[in-house]
């Protein structure tokens, strides 16, 4: 282990062994990590100590890790599990290959027009992924788009996220958010779009959109001043514009603007305009490798300096902006580090998406400048020459990578294949079939049974519940502990099932901090709702 971790001692996540330290910010801390049972390097985000004492923001904390497990897309950063503990919280993330946008604009100022394309295109198709699961980000920046040593981008952070529509307090950092959004307006995708074109914006200019001296004056540009586009590429002018327009409706959902974007694009700068901007921000990404985790080409996460700013602005901005009214997040990566800790002194809370397993494949091609980017999004490469490597693939298993289970390991990757010539002549043409897309599978009725329950070794419970559902979608598994009369909260661990129509799930609960007397409770509950509701079952503590 890294002699940089030794000044954070503290809790850190059972069954990863902590690396180095990526970033660090008022709001926790981000670390490069390994999974003990594969060997899959991964990123650690903790929430700081202080935070995890706050209620509201560990319930924001919480909810990252659930929208994030709802998203699959090589353009967002995936999650593979979520801790909770008495001591601390985490979630555990793929390890992108790249460095922070705010770094690399830092260094460059600008990307040039055809690098900006790629990443505003990246950036739409991932927050198009996260908007058709009725999610938005509400907190897009710089610092939240990785670059990866081939070009590519993935969007991380959804610290602040919420569902589309949904009432939430004024949040985001100033200098990207939208009109709307200063008034506390109900999150929709039109700030997403907004705050992406003001990023798209610095990417071409080297600057932010507006800029002012205090919060009040930024806040009247974004609402009322119009945007100044001498300095923007003519090509690219209307997106910008359209893209920044003041009121919501007047802005292009992130499919329209793809769609502009496309045009724009090959309209000003040809055909293979993608291939070169990629090109580009890879070699702009690569002068910055001594910055990756790995000492090569792995992902920087950046402690932003920019606050997000969380609270109702109206009736704020009067007066100083202090307190609670002014928060910094952890971003894409604040961080500090921690070193390795008991498990026995853990109160674990683990859910798990997606278990790391198997070894990374090296050798993933960048996609044409016509296809869209890959299915499997990739991860850490050692190579020194920033080539992505192809993404582990994780376990199906309902469980955590617990240090008494095995994860399943990938099979080497095959041999070269050979090439049989092709036929000559010319081969009879056919009609193309009409296709119909599938609708995606949903989990249908949920039912939900808790088989035993039983004390663990030491102050632990342990539930076996089995679910039956009649289709294959995805649902969400929550056990929430309890313990004494009236019910004082012991955290919750949630699990994300898909794929099969019945599962067998545990969960082990740690009631070190109230070991004996009492009653222990845990509560199963799923989305989609169970027709039956939260089932629960209770166990006596051990006499003291």
């Amino acid at each position: 282990m890294s002699d940089t971790l030794g000044a954070d001692a503290g809790w850190t996540v059972p069954g990863y062994e902590a690396v180095r330290t990526l970033g660090r910010g008022a709001g926790g801390r981000v670390v490069l990590a390994r999974h003990e049972a594969t060997g899959v390097p991964v990123a650690v985000k903790y929430l700081s100590e202080r935070l995890h004492g706050d209620r509201d923001f560990l319930a924001r904390f919480r909810a990252e890790a659930r929208l994030l497990g709802e998203l699959r897309h090589p353009c967002v950063v995936r999650l593979y599990e979520y801790v909770e503990a008495r001591r601390g919280a985490a979630i555990v993330m793929e390890a992108v290959d790249g460095v922070a946008l705010r770094a690399l604009l830092r260094e460059h100022g600008s990307t040039g027009p055809e690098a900006a394309l790629v990443l505003l295109k990246g950036s739409l198709l991932g927050l198009g992924a996260a908007h058709a699961a009725g999610v938005v980000h509400r907190d897009y920046k710089p610092e939240n788009v990785l670059v990866r040593a081939d070009g590519s981008s993935a969007l991380a952070d959804f610290g602040i996220a919420v569902r589309a529509g949904r009432e939430a307090e004024a949040a985001g950092t100033p200098a990207y958010m939208a009109p709307e959004q200063w008034d506390g307006e109900p999150a929709t995708p039109a700030g997403d779009v907004y705050a992406a074109t003001a990023v798209f914006y610095e990417c071409l200019t080297g600057r932010q959109p507006f800029v002012a001296d205090d919060l009040i004056a930024l806040r009247l540009q974004h609402l009322r001043a119009p945007v100044e586009v001498a300095d923007v590429p003519e090509p690219v002018r209307d997106l910008v514009r359209t893209g920044l327009a003041k009121d919501p409706a007047d802005r292009p959902g992130v499919d329209a603007l793809l769609a502009g974007l496309e045009r724009a694009a090959a309209d000003g700068y040809g055909a293979d305009w993608e291939e070169r901007g990629r090109r580009g921000l890879g070699r702009l990404a690569a002068l910055l490798a001594l910055l990756f985790p790995f000492g090569t080409t792995a992902a920087v996460y950046e402690a932003t300096p920019a606050l997000t700013v969380l609270g109702r602005l109206k009736g704020v901005l009067g007066r100083t902006l202090v307190g609670a009214a002014v928060l910094a997040v952890v971003a894409a990566g604040a961080a500090t580090v921690a070193t390795a800790g008991s498990a026995d002194d853990t109160t674990t809370t683990t859910a798990a998406n997606s278990v790391p397993s198997g070894t990374p494949a090296s050798g993933v091609p960048a996609p044409s400048s016509s296809s869209l980017p890959p299915s499997d999004s990739p991860t850490p490469s050692g190579s020194p020459s920033g080539s992505a490597s192809a993404e582990p693939t994780p376990s199906d298993s309902t469980t955590a990578p617990a240090t008494d289970g095995t994860p399943t390991t990938a099979a080497p990757g095959a041999g070269p294949t050979a090439t049989t010539p092709a036929p000559t002549g010319t081969a009879p043409t056919t009609p193309a079939p009409t296709t119909t897309t599938p609708e995606a599978p949903t989990a249908g009725t949920v039912t939900i049974v808790i088989g035993s329950l039983r004390r663990g070794p030491g102050s632990t419970l342990i539930a076996d519940v089995t679910v039956d559902t009649t289709g294959t979608g995805p649902l969400t598994l929550t056990a929430d502990f309890y313990v004494g009369s009236p019910a004082e909260s012991y955290g919750s661990q949630s699990r994300q099932l898909s794929g099969s129509t019945q599962y067998s799930v545990t969960f082990q609960g740690d009631f070190a901090n109230h070991p004996c007397r009492g009653t222990w409770t845990i509560a199963v509950s799923s989305s989609p709702q169970s027709p039956g509701g939260t089932r629960t079952a209770s166990a006596d503590a051990p006499p003291c």
